[in-house]
């Protein structure tokens, strides 16, 4: 198969959590595990640090990794979703994967990740470790795909675990109160291994003190800790919270003997996109007008990032606007702005719910808006109607942020 027919093999034949929702959701790691063995686990031949959390976790992942490349070490990163292309979730040193070793990956073990029924991130997982220990990397930055207990990523021991926030998302997975979404989360913790809370959050301040307690792991909450930031270039006050976290991430790895250098540190964050290719963060696609894209999605992700666009100057404000159909529109039209025009559209995938259906929602509540036939019409009619003074927002997923970049 070519590498499009391969990707479309993997997209197709098994399920695909982002693409189609609870259906490909496993709450279980025997098929990881058994591809693990399949693998001779690869896993255990470099070492890694493990990161989950509601919100943040990407951008975390990719400072991490651009401050240990510019320390000198050869660095993999496994991130999910991608944006545009599926090498985007698996780089190192900010080089994606190669198409060839994606297709001879899956001709390889087409039979066996066929006869396993292997889901879509149970298969790229195995695919993403087998690379990082061909390639022979100093540490990979490992990302959570969703929860942390019973994701597919949770079969390594990490140097360090990192867990930046807690919020109300993937409820329907992963529990409907904070404490259980915090139980699960806190699954990536390992015995006598460092974590970095991200945020203190009262609610489960002690849900993870016991977890590292039982696990005789040293815990440490960076809010607590570091109170001097450094610059980024991933824009958005948002990010000074996962800049904090990345900073006693550092620290906690210079303990375990790694050379990170303050010098080090701050270049790293001033380079993240170049270092590791990272898109979609409050990302300024042009102005006048304004037009800033951000996938942000769920509650705690949008009141951050609605926040950020408070301290904006504009005339009018244009909204391209779309989700994913399990998403509880109720939680997030609080945080929205009324005063917009918005452009409602469906992202390109089978989560999306149709644009017709968040329009009926958006005005039952106050809201004033028209229905696109895709992301891109949306798009071009903001574009159409906005003045150079105004400000044009996209987003509401990480798909309709996808379909603009």
């Amino acid at each position: 198969m070519t590498y499009q027919e391969t990707v479309q093999w993997m997209f197709s034949q098994l399920p695909m959590y982002q693409r189609q929702g609870q259906v490909a959701f496993k709450k279980d790691l025997t098929n990881t595990l058994k591809l693990a063995e399949h693998l001779n686990y690869p896993e255990r031949h470099f070492k890694t640090i493990h990161v989950a959390g509601t919100n943040g976790k990407g951008s975390t992942s990719h400072m991490l990794a651009s401050i240990l490349q510019e320390a000198g070490y050869k660095v993999g990163l496994y991130t999910s979703p991608h944006l545009k292309d599926f090498r985007e979730r698996i780089r190192i040193n900010g080089a994606e994967i190669s198409e060839t070793f994606v297709t001879d990956f899956i001709a390889s073990n087409e039979a066996f990740l066929a006869e396993q029924k292997l889901s879509f991130f149970e298969m790229t997982v195995g695919m993403a470790f087998d690379y990082f220990k061909k390639e022979q990397v100093d540490i990979a930055v490992i990302e959570v795909g969703l929860g942390g207990r019973l994701d597919s990523t949770n079969i390594i021991t990490p140097e360090i675990s990192v867990i930046t926030n807690i919020g109300l998302d993937h409820t329907q997975f992963l529990g409907t109160t904070l404490v259980e979404i915090a139980s699960e989360k806190g699954g990536i913790i390992k015995t006598k291994v460092p974590v970095v809370i991200g945020e203190t959050q009262a609610e489960t301040e002690l849900v993870f003190k016991v977890l590292a307690e039982k696990h005789q792991s040293k815990i440490v909450f960076a809010d607590q800790i570091v109170s001097e930031t450094y610059p980024s270039d991933l824009k958005g006050t948002y990010q000074i919270k996962n800049i904090k976290t990345v900073i006693q991430t550092v620290e906690e790895l210079n303990h375990l003997g790694y050379t990170i250098t303050a010098p080090q540190l701050k270049t790293g964050l001033l380079n993240v996109m170049k270092n590791t290719g990272l898109k979609g963060r409050w990302q300024v696609l042009q102005e006048q007008p304004k037009v800033v894209c951000d996938t942000g999605h769920n509650k705690e992700g949008l009141t951050e990032v609605m926040n950020q666009l408070k301290l904006e100057t504009f005339s009018d404000l244009h909204m391209v606007f779309g989700v994913v159909n399990d998403k509880d529109i109720s939680s997030i039209l609080p945080l929205l702005p009324k005063n917009a025009t918005y452009y409602f559209c469906k992202p390109d995938v089978p989560r999306g719910m149709s644009a017709a259906e968040l329009q009926e929602q958006f005005i039952a509540n106050g809201f004033v808006g028209n229905v696109y036939s895709s992301v891109n019409e949306a798009y071009k009619s903001a574009l159409k109607n906005a003045k150079a003074q105004d400000f044009i927002y996209i987003g509401g997923s990480t798909f309709v942020v996808a379909e603009i970049i």
